[in-house]
C-alpha cells in the first residue's frame, strides 16, 4: 500500500471532543503554530543570577536620556529597579520613628522584639534600624542596625524579626535610646481576596463567577508603573502614587508624589496610574476624590482623575491649568486601562471606554466604546501591532476602531478550569517576532492558586494554542533586546536559546486529535511511519537533536487510547517500522525525557507532514 499523508489543522481545538476534531491538533505545550506547522517555542536563560524578594506581577524597561538601561520590578513585597546586574531597592518608605525603638532578647534564641508604639507593621513587612547599641553580648549594634522583616505582631506596640545572631545570656539591654526606624511600604498579598471582611461592599455584587474586588485595601499586591520623562511613576493598586527620580541614582527610594515640592491636591490613593502619550497628563483611574478641599482618602473606583499638563504636582483643577476629574458610570469597578493610539482606553467590570485628549476647558472627552465587554483583570489587555487585545469574563476580544469578539478554539477549555477567584492575576503579554499575544492564567485543577497555565492567539493566522509554564510577568523586546519574564524571584531572558536555561525544557509536547484510519469502518494495521521533522538550534551540527513520536489507537471513541509504538526521531530517520492495529489513531511528538541530556538540549524542532503505511485488517 502506499503511504498516506496526514497534514493536522493549524492550531489547538478543544471545543469539541478529540473525536469531532478528527485532522486537527487536541493538545500541546510549550509549541506555536507558525505558518500552518508546529513548532517548539525558544527557551529562556536567566537575565541576571541575583534572586528578588516577592512575587513580580509588573515589569517596566525603559531607559534614560544619558542612556542608561533600567528595569522596573514590582513584587507583592517589594519595588527594584535594575541596572546592568545589579538589583536596587526603591521600596518607599512608609514612615519612620525617631529615637523611639527598643529591644528585647531572649537567651538562646535569634528571635527579637521590637517595641514602637507607632510602628502600624504587619506580617513580612520590611524596617531598618539605625543608632543602636548592643544588647550586650551576641546581639551587637552590627546585628541590629540593618534592614529585617517582620516574623509577627503581637500587639499594637510590639513585633518581632529574626536576627542575623542569636542571643546570649548577655543581652540584657534595649538597644539604646537614639535607636531610629524607618518602615516600607507595607507589604501586599500574593493570592485575591474576594473580600477583607464580611460585609464588605453590597452582597451579590457583580454576576455570578464574575471576580470582583470588593476592598481595595490589603489586596494582591498589583503595580502599574510609567514614565514621566526619564522618570518613573509606581503604583500599587489600591495605594498611593510614588515617584523614583532618576537623578537621584539608583540608591534613593521612590517617593509618594504627595511629598513632592509644589504638590497640591495629589491623590493619595488609586487604582492605576498612566501617562498619556502626546499631552503628557498624569492619569488616575480609581483616584480619591476631593471633598471640602483635600482628597478623601478612599478609593473612588469609577472617578478619574488627571493632572495640569506636563505636571506631576498639579491636580487642582483651575482656569489657567488643564488639570480635572470625571466620573464613569457603565460598572461598579474601573479594572484597568492601557494606552493606546491616541486614545487612553479603560475598562470596567461590565464595559469598555475611549478617552482622548481634547485641550481645553474638557481636556479630555470620554467616550463609552461598549458594554458587556469589561475585562476579568486588571492586566488582562495588550497592545499590538494589530490592534488591542483583551480578555472579559465570557471570552477573548480585540479593538481596532470597533470591538469584536475572538473566535476561540479553545475557549471552553480555559474556562472550565480558570481559577475564578484568582482571576485577577491572568495578565496578557506582546510576542511581536512571532505576531502573538498570550494570556497567562491561574488553573484550578492545579490547586495552587498561582499562574500554571497559559493561551496563545497568533493574530496573523488566527490559531490558538495551550501549555503549562510559570509566568508572573512579562514585557516583550525592550531596551535589553529579548523580551523579559519573570518566574520563583528571577529574571528570565524569553525566546532566548533553545532550553530552559541550560537544561532541558521539559513538557514539550503536540497531541492530534483521533483520525480515522480508512474511514473508521474497518480495522487496519500501521506499518511504518515516514516523519518530517526538522531540526535546528546550537546542537544539532554536534548533537543528535531527537524528540519522541508516539503512536496510540482505538477502535471506538468510549474506548482508551493504547500506545502501540514509542520511536526516537531524529534527522536520519528515514521511516520507522511499527506495528499498530485499529479503527482510529493518536499522533503524538513529545521531548523524551529518557534520552541523554546531550539529546534534548541546544535544539529546536519543526514539524512537516506525517506519512503513513496503512493496510486493511479485517472487519472486526
Amino acid at each position: 500500500m502506499p503511504f498516506a499523508k496526514f497534514q493536522f489543522k493549524a492550531g489547538i481545538d478543544r471545543e469539541g471532543t478529540s473525536y469531532t476534531n478528527a485532522g486537527g491538533w487536541f493538545d500541546a505545550s510549550l509549541v506555536r503554530f507558525r505558518k500552518g506547522f508546529v513548532e517548539k517555542i525558544g527557551g529562556w536563560t536567566k537575565q541576571t543570577a541575583t534572586s528578588f524578594l516577592g512575587t513580580c506581577r509588573n515589569l517596566f524597561p525603559w531607559i534614560s536620556l544619558e542612556g542608561n538601561k533600567y528595569l522596573y520590578i514590582g513584587t507583592h513585597l517589594k519595588a527594584y529597579i535594575l541596572e546592568g546586574t545589579s538589583l536596587n531597592d526603591i521600596t518607599p518608605i512608609r514612615a519612620t520613628t525617631t529615637n523611639g525603638v527598643t529591644f528585647a532578647a531572649t537567651n538562646g534564641s535569634a528571635t527579637i522584639t521590637a517595641t514602637d508604639s507607632t510602628h502600624g507593621v504587619v506580617v513580612n513587612d520590611f524596617v531598618t534600624f539605625s543608632g543602636a547599641t548592643t544588647l550586650g553580648g551576641n546581639i551587637t549594634a552590627a546585628v541590629l542596625n540593618q534592614e529585617y522583616q517582620v516574623v509577627s505582631v503581637p500587639s499594637a506596640n510590639t513585633f518581632t524579626f529574626t536576627a542575623t545572631a542569636t542571643a546570649n545570656g548577655s543581652d540584657t539591654g534595649n538597644g539604646g535610646s537614639g535607636v531610629d526606624a524607618a518602615y516600607q511600604l507595607t507589604v501586599g498579598l500574593d493570592v485575591f481576596i474576594q473580600s477583607t471582611g464580611f460585609g464588605s461592599g453590597t452582597w451579590g455584587q457583580g454576576a455570578y463567577g464574575a471576580s470582583t474586588s470588593l476592598s481595595f485595601a490589603n489586596q494582591l499586591r498589583l503595580w502599574s508603573s510609567d514614565n514621566f520623562g526619564e522618570d518613573l511613576i509606581l503604583h500599587p493598586r489600591g495605594g498611593g502614587i510614588f515617584y523614583w527620580d532618576e537623578s537621584g541614582g539608583t540608591a534613593a527610594r521612590a517617593v509618594n508624589i504627595t511629598t513632592l515640592a509644589g504638590a497640591n491636591l495629589s491623590p493619595t490613593v488609586g487604582l492605576q496610574t498612566i501617562v498619556s502619550d502626546t499631552d503628557r497628563h498624569v492619569i488616575v483611574l480609581g483616584a480619591d476624590p476631593v471633598s471640602g478641599g483635600a482628597r478623601t482618602g478612599v478609593v473612588d473606583p469609577m472617578n478619574i482623575a488627571f493632572s495640569d499638563q506636563e505636571s506631576i504636582t498639579e491636580w487642582e483643577p483651575k482656569t489657567t491649568n488643564t488639570a480635572g476629574s470625571l466620573r464613569l458610570s457603565s460598572g461598579s469597578e474601573i479594572r484597568g486601562g492601557l494606552r493606546a493610539r491616541q486614545e487612553t482606553l479603560i475598562w470596567t467590570d461590565t464595559s469598555m471606554y475611549s478617552m482622548q485628549f481634547v485641550g481645553p476647558p474638557l481636556t479630555f472627552a470620554v467616550n463609552l466604546i461598549n458594554e458587556g465587554t469589561g475585562m476579568i483583570g486588571p492586566n488582562a489587555a495588550i497592545n499590538s501591532p494589530n490592534g488591542v487585545f483583551w480578555m472579559g469574563d465570557d471570552g477573548f476580544y480585540s479593538y481596532n476602531g470597533a470591538v469584536q469578539k475572538l473566535p476561540c478554539s479553545v475557549l471552553s477549555y480555559v474556562q472550565e478550569d480558570l481559577d475564578l477567584g484568582q482571576a485577577f492575576k491572568v495578565f496578557a503579554l506582546l510576542n511581536k517576532e512571532f505576531n502573538e499575544v498570550w494570556w497567562f492564567y491561574p488553573a484550578e485543577s492545579d490547586g495552587t492558586e498561582e499562574i500554571s497555565r497559559y493561551v496563545i492567539y497568533n493574530y496573523l493566522e488566527g490559531v490558538w494554542s495551550i501549555g503549562q509554564l510559570v509566568r508572573t510577568a512579562w514585557v516583550d523586546q525592550n531596551v535589553f533586546g529579548k523580551p523579559l519574564a519573570t518566574a520563583n524571584n528571577y529574571i528570565f531572558n524569553q525566546e532566548d536559546g533553545d532550553d530552559d536555561d541550560g537544561s532541558p525544557m521539559d513538557g514539550v509536547f503536540i497531541e492530534s486529535s483521533d483520525f480515522d484510519l480508512q474511514e473508521g469502518n474497518n480495522f487496519t494495521f500501521i506499518r511504518r511511519i515516514m516523519p518530517d521533522v526538522k531540526f535546528y538550534g546550537t546542537n544539532v551540527s554536534t548533537g543528535v537533536p531527537q524528540i519522541n513520536m508516539l503512536l496510540k489507537t482505538r477502535n471506538a471513541p468510549s474506548e482508551s487510547l493504547t500506545t502501540k509504538a514509542t520511536t526516537d526521531i531524529s534527522n536520519n530517520t528515514d521511516q520507522v517500522h511499527v506495528r499498530a492495529r485499529g479503527r482510529q489513531a493518536v499522533l503524538r511528538l513529545q521531548s523524551d525525557d529518557d534520552a541523554a541530556v546531550g539529546n534534548r538540549t541546544g535544539y529546536k524542532w519543526r514539524l512537516g507532514y506525517t506519512r503513513l503505511d496503512i493496510q486493511p485488517d479485517g472487519r472486526r
